[in-house]
């Protein structure tokens, strides 16, 4: 049951084979046998949830179709603000903070009667890419839980993965759901930069956040999409483009696959390179033709993101100063202690070294040595993959160079993250449209794990912007004639 596919379980809740509420207490059981090990919960909303799904049974016992997500779990990364449901963003500065209104993404799950599991664990505010960072502890890795399961959508991979949840919110600055979901063997979607509104969200990076979903198969996902997408008058980036995506083909004939040879680096294990390779070469069995390209711009993708991450981030945590939001210390003179005291009280390391490299970036005498310069490479790096699309129609690459490392490998590697999404942040900076998906499995080069087949691969494929619908049919024809998705842990 906990692995079953979206339109699967909207089969068995239609056909009254299970309630919603069954269905509800199927997932919460899981949840209260395996968290403890995973700790891919902050909050679980176990009332809310029953509740909900008493609601959804009444929708499904009514006459007339009912919506893709009426009455099915999932979780939500813990950044999505939800009204009377405690938010975090996994810092201890928010810890008590009871959110009064719905994101959007959220208020469009509630109007098709999904039923809300529990808020995810993630890097703190989203900054880091190892599920390390967060205030409540480290997300475990359900297929070695000595492992990280990636970040900062760590929470959400691994409750999809170890089946807590068939599908979860996620969102995603640099890497954060392609590289959870490569590392923990699942499918993730990061859409076209303003594809789905940013409204509720709590921000990392104000131009680079983008809001998208962990599930099972790609198919799922592009149900999810069309449920999640579309233009909010609440958030001015969002762009006026179709949101219905048809999954016809049965082959990639005519489909020009880019094969970028930067994005396999020096250094990438060798397993994980065989397995991308393979994906990419089922993809020309399918019917694509291969064509190798260059995006020579990639290798500063990380150092761009270096200096415009930081930046935004210590522009949106400004607001969290002890006044207007977050916690309060309880030792302070006079107001610029409250201040000084809140925040270094509240915030954890990383967002502490996130907004002082931001705040000297932006100041004055800096700022056009710094930031204005890396707005003018991005700038290069978005004409480079535009070019590229002039030649192909999607691009296959790994998502991430290694599987799983063990926890803690992120501690003292103030660089970690910039490092581990080196292979996610151009396309992040460009605002494109990307999939993870799984391709295969590794056996690390150290470590017992539990798995005999090893570890997860996952094949990366970018399209252009507002190119979901073609990203979406090249990961789905894959996932036909493949049987990587299908693979779980056994938690």
């Amino acid at each position: 049951m906990e692995f079953l596919e979206l339109s699967e379980l909207r089969k068995k809740l239609d056909s009254k084979e299970i309630s919603s509420v069954e269905l509800t207490k199927y997932f919460l059981g899981r949840i209260k046998n395996s968290d403890p090990i995973l700790n891919s919960f902050i909050t679980v909303t176990e009332d809310l949830a029953l509740k909900e799904a008493k609601i959804a049974d009444e929708m499904i016992a009514s006459p007339g179709e009912n919506a893709l997500l009426t009455g099915i779990p999932y979780a939500a990364k813990d950044l999505f603000n939800i009204q009377g449901v405690r938010t975090t963003a996994a810092s201890k500065i928010l810890d008590t903070y009871i959110s009064p209104y719905d994101a959007t993404v959220i208020t469009k799950i509630k109007q098709q009667h999904g039923v809300l599991l529990g808020k995810t664990n993630l890097d703190q505010f989203a900054h880091g890419s190892s599920g390390e960072t967060s205030a409540y502890g480290a997300t475990k890795n359900p297929w070695d839980v000595s492992r990280m399961p990636g970040g900062s959508s760590s929470g959400s991979a691994a409750a999809v993965a170890a089946g807590l949840a068939p599908w979860a919110t996620a969102t995603e600055t640099g890497g954060s759901i392609r590289q959870p979901a490569s590392l923990t063997g699942i499918s993730g979607w990061k859409p076209t930069y303003g594809r789905v509104s940013r409204y509720g969200v709590i921000a990392m990076a104000s131009s680079l956040d983008s809001i998208g979903a962990l599930a099972y198969s790609v198919k799922d996902l592009a149900m999810l999409a069309e449920v999640m997408s579309g233009v909010d008058s609440k958030d001015s980036t969002t762009g006026n483009r179709p949101v219905a995506f048809s999954l016809t083909k049965n082959r990639l004939d005519g489909i020009r696959v880019g094969v970028p040879k930067q994005y396999f680096l020096d250094g990438m294990e060798d397993g994980v390179k065989q397995r991308v390779m393979e994906g990419i070469q089922e993809l020309e069995k399918l019917g694509a033709t291969l064509v190798e390209v260059g995006l020579p711009n990639t290798k500063y993708g990380s150092l761009v993101y270096a200096i415009i991450c930081p930046s935004e981030v210590a522009s949106n945590l400004s607001r969290y100063d002890g006044i207007r939001y977050g916690h309060v210390t309880g030792d302070a003179k006079n107001l610029l202690e409250v201040y000084e005291k809140s925040r270094a009280e509240g915030f954890g390391d990383e967002a502490k070294r996130r907004i002082l490299t931001g705040t000297y970036v932006l100041s004055a005498g800096y700022y056009d040595a710094y930031y204005k310069k890396a707005q003018k490479v991005r700038r290069l790096i978005v004409n480079e993959f535009s070019e590229v699309f002039k030649q192909v129609d999607v691009l296959a690459c790994p998502c991430v160079p290694n599987v799983a490392l063990p926890l803690g490998k992120a501690a003292n590697d103030p660089l970690f993250g910039y490092i581990a999404d080196q292979l996610n942040i151009p396309s992040s900076l460009a605002g494109l449209p990307a999939l993870s998906i799984p391709c295969g499995f590794v056996m690390p080069t150290s470590g017992n794990v539990p798995s005999m087949d090893g570890l997860p691969v996952g094949l990366q494929i970018i399209g252009p912007q507002w190119g979901e619908q073609v990203v979406f049919e090249v990961g789905n024809v894959y996932q036909h004639a493949t049987q990587w998705h299908k693979k779980h842990p056994s938690i």
